[in-house]
């Protein structure tokens, strides 16, 4: 549970009393609903910053006037409030409607990392998103206040999205060798919501999804929430192993792959293109869709990765996913779906009926950037960065993780995969490192029996922050 507040200490009232009453206005008001469990006194201690002895009085006076109740090695619970004690009816048990709901909840782990990631003093390790240093803010308000050939509107944009970005999106990726015209182009709130959509609009219960494993499709649970199987397809240096498609695909009766052929999250590897051709025909022969991430493919160190898996698609089997989230920053929360034209209306009537169309403000942001020229720059000035972030990273590797860990040197994208070889719960890491304020992304976000690895980003932390972190992590691995 969040909470930003704090006892006073230099106030005249006792830090039992006012956490008491803190806790007591939680209860009454409703934001702690009967069933609600409570944070443990140790949780509490932290959260609130006094000794565990204050929680324990506090509490005390709260289970004392019947509003809360331990319950032995289940944890302590919201009992009554004293508005309900008055009401003619009892509160309705919200409990039971959030256990009740259809989008199943984000593993511990995960939730875990979302609430430390609010902190802003945390070492941020795993985090796939680009440093806030490195984000174009001023040249973002630069092209917002100068002269545009970009039409703007404020009210809801068309199904599929603002027409002129559509068509600066079929430009953009006429240079990856992909021919889509705009109307075959759904504008969407980054990659994730094009995964929803497709989830609510093309696929039944029950459908079985082939992806990667380990895979960022089992660090959200956007297809298994639609009551949908997941099943991992094992990776090597190569990409995808291609040859347990056919396989799986008569075994499961599998309804589409799922695939991010440009530096893979968590493993950073690229595919080949031998691999993505085998891929593709393979597919292709066995009449299975295909669902290509391609978020991180702009980011390449050196040369270009191969020709996107649509460039070569001659028959509408790919849905083409691509997303500014990962260089222009996540906060635009502007991507795109390319595919065939009934599945694109298909999308856009589901997406209108969700939320209207994405920002005219983001959509506007991001034509700007394209229509400028200035993305090219931008994203060039970004792989350089990226680069010398890894290369710094690596070294910090080389110099405490050589004993410890091997990995594989990423050629563009966010992440290095790192396998432990001393005998440590990763998840015993993680729950340590983060009381000591670093954060990390445990292989079991990406793969629940993976106890091995950790995903390192070099995108977020600054260098200092890298450097202390990752020195830090290596001691206590080595301390066991």
């Amino acid at each position: 549970m969040e909470t930003h507040w704090l006892p006073v200490k230099e106030s005249g009232t006792p830090l039992h009393q006012q956490i008491y009453d803190h806790i007591k206005q939680k209860i009454e008001n409703g934001e702690w609903s009967v069933g609600t469990r409570i944070p443990t006194q140790r949780e509490l201690a932290a959260q609130f910053k006094v000794n565990r002895s204050t929680i324990v009085y506090a509490l005390d006076e709260l289970t004392a006037d019947g509003l809360i109740e331990s319950k032995i090695g289940k944890g302590t619970f919201v009992i009554n409030n004293t508005w309900s004690l008055l009401a003619s009816a009892p509160p309705p048990d919200w409990n039971s409607y959030v256990k009740s709901g259809a989008y199943q909840p984000n593993i511990q782990t995960i939730q875990d990392i979302n609430q430390a990631e609010a902190n802003p003093h945390m070492i941020r390790l795993g985090t796939g998103e680009l440093s806030p240093d490195l984000l174009p803010i001023d040249q973002t308000k630069a092209l917002f206040q100068g002269e545009s050939t970009s039409p703007f509107s404020m009210g809801y944009p068309q199904p599929k999205g603002d027409p002129h970005l559509r068509e600066l999106v079929s430009m953009y990726l006429k240079k990856k060798g992909i021919e889509a015209s705009p109307s075959s182009i759904l504008i969407v709130s980054g990659g994730l919501q094009g995964l929803q959509l497709i989830s609510l609009g093309l696929l039944h219960r029950d459908s079985t999804i082939f992806h990667e494993n380990p895979s960022y499709l089992n660090s959200v649970h956007v297809f298994q929430s639609a009551g949908m199987n997941l099943h991992g397809i094992p990776v090597d240096d190569q990409g995808m192993v291609s040859n347990y498609i056919s396989r799986l695909k008569k075994m499961y009766n599998g309804s589409l792959l799922y695939t991010t052929p440009s530096f893979h999250n968590p493993t950073g590897v690229l595919m080949s293109e031998t691999r993505r051709n085998e891929v593709l025909n393979i597919c292709t022969s066995e009449k299975l869709p295909i669902i290509e991430d391609d978020v991180y493919g702009d980011l390449y160190f050196e040369e270009p990765p191969p020709p996107p898996l649509k460039s070569k698609d001659s028959q509408g089997l790919i849905l083409y996913m691509g997303s500014m989230s990962k260089t222009l920053g996540p906060g635009l929360r502007i991507g795109w779906v390319v595919g065939p034209e009934p599945v694109i209306n298909r999308l856009a009537d589901i997406k209108m009926q969700t939320d209207y169309g994405s920002s005219s403000l983001s959509q506007y942001a991001v034509s700007q950037w394209l229509a400028s020229g200035q993305y090219e720059n931008y994203i060039k000035d970004i792989r350089q960065n990226l680069k010398n972030r890894r290369n710094f990273t690596l070294e910090i590797l080389n110099t405490h993780f050589k004993d410890i860990a091997t990995w594989t040197v990423p050629t563009g994208g966010f992440f290095i995969w790192l396998k432990l070889t001393a005998s440590l719960s990763t998840e015993k890491l993680f729950k340590k490192s983060l009381q000591e304020g670093i954060l990390l992304n445990p292989g079991t976000v990406y793969d629940r029996s993976d106890q091995q690895h950790l995903r390192l980003s070099y995108a977020y932390a600054s260098l200092p922050q890298l450097e202390k972190g990752l020195v830090r992590v290596a001691e206590m691995i080595k301390e066991g």
